[in-house]
């Protein structure tokens, strides 16, 4: 039996009860030397590998090309989400948060108990923990989580200087908000920006580039800083110290989608002389294994020989209880803000297979944070105006439910290799290790979250998945099959919107929902669905109808939904987004809602005020 399917086992005894610890992981947590290292993190927002050590000639970062040349650097490190929430979700549990149902972004799920923060586990094994000073975990905070967590937390407050410390400094000059204002000035050449194909050449977006990559060029000054604040310490001999960015960004198409440009991250570590006996490697050395998010926690305990929990999903990569190399790492995207999106991936040093759960939405749906960028608009108006060639196109377009990119030809991941029978063996067994992959872990975004919201109370999602109650395996394949957008399955899918489990019945609706008016035949069950026990069924399947060119059946269910809870009503409201001048009659409605009803910048507020500009 493979290790996946044994720590699968392992969670499934835990929720049901038998006969196991219930706080694993404190075992041998007193096993560990006297000589331990410090640990040093240096987290950057938002960026994908934009250095000069990872061999990009427009970055000027020669602090942290510095670092590479005394450290380690991983070409192949990967963010398991593309966006800062869910990935220091899996990060802080080790556990992939999808598996845990926090990898939607800004959400608070509870969790179990048992699942407790690596930083715990070095607490008691003897460290002292500092975080300064993000915290969004999609969860609520652990109690004994760290020493302190704030922006003053710092090292050298720790009470007991013998003890080793573990610190987290995040830098935020990076962050998507600061190409947001155009600088005065700019350090990096517009005119110089080497674009992606998938940009058009716009002066806008050519800014946005330019600017971003001043920002990047000061995040690797305040590297220095910390680094030079670590030696006069005195503390630098007996420190490790880490660096990464929380995923990639930031210019359009990057930040929260699974390309590479939102899911490869810069990551390098230095081992100072004494600790060289820990290092994969020679200073200055490149190493090209698939290092994945999820296994940052198990790594930091394997290296201060603490005992890595039987439930973390992640593969410690250091220290003695390192596993051997990753063949590949998963990513996942799923609400990102007021959008509602699943997206599911597996990537290998060569290849990337995403599926797409939701094909009848393009990439480029509005966002307002995102549409705050200049680069963005420039481009959504070039798109509508004709002037984007086909590569260009793609984000604005209706995707494919399959995608497979070879990412050595292509590193841009513009060519889609699906449907070429040259890569159909490609294709089928990625296809399969990412199935499996869901299974293993219980992917929670088979259910949809209003779902999840409405449905999953007095229990956390991971229990609730891992629970006999949920008929986990069925509903991801019904998933799978009504999302391919296949025709001749469509007699499968009408009885399916009759099911008795209302996962199910959703997917059965998403189906109709992406055949079209392909889906006619479904039409008298479709109406049925409207009203259904479930919200979310409901108003998908008034998405179909609508689609099927009965508005005045569908609308009704799509304006009761308004008055919903934020979930439900910002589901209706990105279906709303996809109709015509069929909207006008519930523009009065969201403008009353936006005045009196709903938060001021909120996510429904956000999408209600796009609606309202797009039909006015």
């Amino acid at each position: 039996m493979n290790e996946t399917l044994t720590r699968r086992s392992f969670l499934k005894s835990v929720v049901l009860g038998v006969g196991v610890i219930s706080r694993p992981g404190l075992l041998g947590a007193t096993n560990v030397g006297k000589d331990r290292p410090n640990i040093l993190w240096l987290v950057s927002e938002d960026n994908g590998p934009f250095l000069g050590c990872y061999g990009d000639n427009f970055a000027t970062t020669p602090n942290l090309d510095k670092l590479a040349s005394e450290g380690v650097l991983y070409t192949n490190a990967f963010a398991n989400a593309p966006v800062c929430a869910a990935n220091r979700s899996t990060l802080i549990n080790g556990m992939y948060s999808c598996s845990t149902g926090t990898h939607h972004m800004r959400s608070v799920n509870p969790i179990p108990d048992y699942m407790r923060f690596y930083s715990s586990y070095l607490r008691e094994a003897g460290y002292s923990c500092f975080n300064n000073a993000k915290t969004d975990y999609n969860q609520p905070m652990q109690k004994d989580g760290w020493d302190a967590s704030s922006r003053e937390a710092h090292y050298a407050s720790r009470e007991d200087k013998s003890k080793p410390f573990f610190q987290i400094y995040n830098i935020g000059i990076s962050h998507e908000g600061r190409i947001h204002k155009r600088a005065l000035e700019l350090q990096h050449d517009p005119g110089k920006v080497t674009l992606p194909p998938y940009h058009p050449d716009t002066d806008e977006l050519r800014k946005d580039w330019a600017q971003y990559y001043d920002r990047v060029q000061q995040m690797d000054a305040q590297v220095a800083k910390y680094l030079d604040e670590l030696e006069k310490s005195g503390e630098a001999d007996n420190t490790i110290v880490f660096y990464y960015s929380d995923h990639g960004g930031v210019v359009a198409r990057s930040k929260r989608f699974l390309y590479d440009s939102g899911t490869h991250v810069p990551f390098i570590i230095r081992f100072p002389e004494k600790y060289q006996h820990l290092a994969p490697a020679a200073p200055g050395s490149r190493l090209d294994h698939l290092i994945s998010f999820v296994d940052f926690g198990p790594t930091l305990l394997s290296l201060v020989g603490a005992s890595v929990p039987d439930h973390m999903q992640g593969k410690a990569f250091l220290g003695e209880q390192a596993e051997p190399p990753r063949e590949h790492v998963y990513l996942y995207r799923g609400r990102m803000d007021e959008r509602y999106d699943m997206v599911r991936g597996i990537r290998d040093k060569r290849f990337k297979y995403l599926r797409c759960f939701m094909p009848h939405r393009p990439d480029g749906q509005y966002l307002s944070y995102l549409w705050r960028a200049a680069g963005i608009r420039s481009w959504e108006a070039a798109y509508r105006a004709g002037k984007c060639d086909r590569f260009q196109r793609q984000f604005f377009e209706r995707r494919p439910p399959e995608m497979l990119f070879d990412t050595q030809a292509d590193p841009h991941e513009v060519n889609n290799l699906a449907a070429d029978p040259r890569y159909r063996d490609i294709l089928k067994n990625m296809r399969q290790k990412l199935f499996q992959q869901m299974r293993d872990i219980r992917d929670t975004g088979v259910m949809p979250e209003p779902m999840m919201v409405e449905r999953i109370t007095g229990t956390t999602r991971f229990e609730f998945f891992h629970s006999d109650e949920f008929d986990y395996d069925r509903v991801l394949q019904v998933s799978d099959m009504a999302t391919m957008g296949d025709e001749s399955n469509l007699p499968e899918i009408v009885a399916l919107l009759g099911d008795n489990e209302e996962a199910v019945r959703y997917w059965a609706a998403i189906g109709c929902v992406i055949l079209g008016d392909k889906a006619k035949d479904a039409s008298s069950q479709l109406q049925k669905a409207q009203d259904d026990p479930s919200a979310v069924v409901r108003i998908t399947a008034a998405e179909a109808v609508y689609n099927l060119g009965q508005t005045e059946k569908a609308l009704p269910v799509l304006k009761d939904a308004l008055d919903g809870d934020t979930f439900i009503t910002v589901y209706a409201l990105n279906i709303l987004d996809f109709m015509d001048e069929e909207v006008q009659p519930l523009l009065d409605i969201l403008r009353g809602k936006v005045a009196s009803d709903w938060e001021e910048g909120g996510y429904e507020s956000r999408l209600a005020e796009h609606l309202i500009s797009k039909f006015e």
